[in-house]
Order: structure tokens, then C-alpha cells, then sequence
């Protein structure tokens, strides 16, 4: 079921970038100089699909290692956590080992002796 509604998703756009790449295979000039100091140095001529489908696949690029950069802190705080709650893991179940060490200890002991004395 996943695989269907991810394919009738994904099949209307598949459809409309292959329409917009068809309408758009006209050659066009990008200038990548914006003082014009350079004439034809830095130009770059291509349909404008690819020049759009590269601009649009450098964002998502540049946009991810953006939010990998800005997320740093929180995967360090992860990791940290992390360690705190093994080092935690393995305090409690030493308690735990200890804890059942003194109730065997405390059920080999013999049982107290009546006192009759006190009982007076």
C-alpha cells in the first residue's frame, strides 16, 4: 500500500518535470559575472531544464549540509545521552547484583533464637 500511494505521488510529478524539460530544451545563457568584467569567461549555455534542474539540485545539496551543520549539537547531546544511559545501564545492574548478593547473604543467616527471657 505504500508503494501505491508512493508511486501516485510520484507519477504527476515525473509527468510535469518531463513536460517542463520538453517545453524548455531552448538553449539559454547563463552570465555568471555580475560586473561584466569578464565577457564569455564566465558563460555557460545550456537548455534551461538543466540549468534549472542543476540550480534546483545544488539547494537541496547546499540545503542539507546546511541543517547536517546547524544539527551538530543535537547529535553530540544524542551521543552524550547516550553514553550517560549505558554507564546508568551498567550502575543499576550492578546494584541489582549487589542487592541479591545481600538477600542470599541474609537467607543463609540461621533464624534469630526465641529469647524467653524478654518475654515476660
Amino acid at each position: 500500500m505504500k508503494t501505491f500511494f508512493k508511486w501516485l505521488l510520484l507519477a504527476p510529478v515525473a509527468l510535469i518535470i518531463l513536460v517542463f524539460a520538453v517545453a524548455n530544451r531552448h538553449s539559454t545563457s547563463v552570465v555568471l559575472d555580475p560586473l561584466g568584467l569578464l565577457s564569455e569567461g564566465m558563460t555557460i549555455s545550456a537548455p534551461l531544464f538543466i540549468i534549472l534542474f542543476l540550480a534546483l539540485a545544488l539547494g537541496v545539496l547546499v540545503g542539507g549540509f546546511a541543517a547536517w551543520l546547524v544539527q551538530g549539537k543535537n547529535r553530540r547531546a544524542a551521543r552524550e545521552a547516550q553514553a550517560d544511559l549505558r554507564i546508568l545501564r551498567e550502575e543499576t545492574r550492578a546494584r541489582a547484583d549487589e542487592v541479591l548478593r545481600l538477600r542470599n547473604e541474609l537467607a543463609a543467616l540461621p533464624p534469630p533464637a526465641n529469647d524467653t527471657r524478654n518475654a515476660a
